[in-house]
């Protein structure tokens, strides 16, 4: 295995895991589309490869979607509820660092996005999140370009109608607010619970 292939690999790691976690919303199942990704590029003939940062793109949306749909056709409780997975990482002390990742990783976006078709989803998150053309995502989501921008679209009203209305009473937002940061950072859960209910 070429050694600068796996270096330049390493170096999109995090991105590809990005990809694969707004589809799956799983760390896990994120973590085994990057690794499958890897796999498939180490057995494809990477210097046939015209952009590389595309090509792996392109594979870790489609193992995503292979993912979201084999989930899709185990389910079998429609009232099932799963949350994605939270990422926290306690070693962050650079502040922009942090408020990149709770943007690019939010849970409440994640939410709403579960309740997306897999095709919808795909659509929505590889082109609005990531900039990958609609002549891109047709074929993986086995569509036309028209009709992937369609999917992306519906998925974009959905996504705006789950919005919840925010509290135009910002003291009381900043009380909850408030209440939850020390609830995460001193454990005062009573304090939140109070606050919430």
């Amino acid at each position: 295995m070429d050694t600068g292939l796996a270096e330049r690999f390493e170096r999109e790691r995090p991105r590809l895991r990005a990809v694969a976690y707004r589809l799956l919303g799983s760390l896990t199942d994120a973590e085994d589309a990057v690794q499958e990704t890897w796999l498939r590029l180490s057995r494809a003939d990477a210097a046939s490869v015209d952009n590389l940062d595309a090509w792996l793109t392109t594979v870790v949306a489609r193992v995503s979607l292979n993912t979201l749909r084999s989930r899709a056709a185990r389910r079998e409780d429609p009232l099932d509820v799963r949350l994605p997975d939270p990422v926290v990482d306690a070693g962050a002390g650079d502040p922009a660092q942090a408020a990149v990742l709770a943007d690019s990783v939010g849970l409440a976006l994640l939410v709403v996005l579960d309740t997306l078709t897999p095709a919808e989803r795909l659509a929505f998150v590889l082109h609005d999140m990531f900039g990958v053309p609609f002549d891109e995502i047709g074929p993986l989501v086995d569509r036309s370009p028209a009709a992937a921008r369609q999917l992306a679209s519906r998925a974009r009203r959905r996504v705006r109608g789950q919005a919840p209305t925010p509290d135009p009473d910002l003291t009381r937002q900043r009380v909850v607010v408030d209440a939850f940061l020390a609830a995460a950072r001193d454990g005062d859960l009573d304090a939140l619970i109070a606050v919430l209910h």
